[in-house]
């Protein structure tokens, strides 16, 4: 009987420090450094396509048009971008890069979305009631848009025996939201190979 528990304590304590030995090791990493770790969307995709994107929107004639016509800078709005890929990849992010580059580029100047909207006016409702006269933020004041950014992000995946080839396509189109007229069409690609080695053409 005491052979037994001697046993099974001693099963006990290996286990345990077999655990320890095998535990999660985290460590932190600087926000910009590349990592692809399963080859689908991630966090580097989604800011060097929107960066390079909207830098090539932004290096196209429309802007000193309307700046020429106009004469202020533009105001896009970002709507519905939409994923018709196989993954799960969360566009409000994409859509925040999108903005962020746009907002960085200084070119032109961006407005809240339909959800950002209502959340501000409900805060001018609020302050109709609850401000003093001298902080109260008037309705109907707000910057309208003068371009609307629509987009999608497509996907193909090719794959045979342990290796993968996936393939997107990001699709932008910039309209004038006055005439419906696209002043801008841009398209990113990506390809990416997920093997057990080295790629080689």
């Amino acid at each position: 009987m005491a052979r037994t528990l001697k046993f099974i304590i001693g099963t006990i304590l290996l286990t345990g420090l077999m655990g320890c030995s095998s535990g999660k090791v985290v460590t932190r990493v600087d926000p910009n450094e590349n990592i692809d770790l399963s080859g689908r969307w991630n966090d580097v995709d989604s800011r060097q396509v929107s960066e390079a994107m909207i830098q090539d929107c932004e290096n196209h004639p429309w802007v000193s048009e309307f700046l020429r016509d106009a004469g202020h800078k533009p105001t896009v709005i970002v709507g519905s971008i939409r994923n018709k890929t196989q993954e799960h990849i969360p566009v409000g992010t994409f859509v925040n890069d999108i903005e962020r580059a746009f907002v960085n580029g200084g070119e032109v100047g961006v407005v809240a979305s339909a959800t950002e909207r209502e959340e501000v006016r409900s805060e001018k409702r609020d302050q109709r009631i609850n401000a003093s006269p001298e902080t109260l933020k008037e309705m109907g004041k707000e910057l309208g848009a003068d371009f609307m950014m629509i987009g999608e992000m497509n996907q193909l995946i090719d794959s045979e025996k342990g290796e993968q080839v996936s393939f997107y396509q990001i699709d932008l189109t910039l309209i004038n939201i006055e005439t419906n007229q696209k002043v801008w069409i841009g398209q990113k690609k990506i390809k990416k190979y997920i093997g057990r080695s080295s790629y080689k053409p």
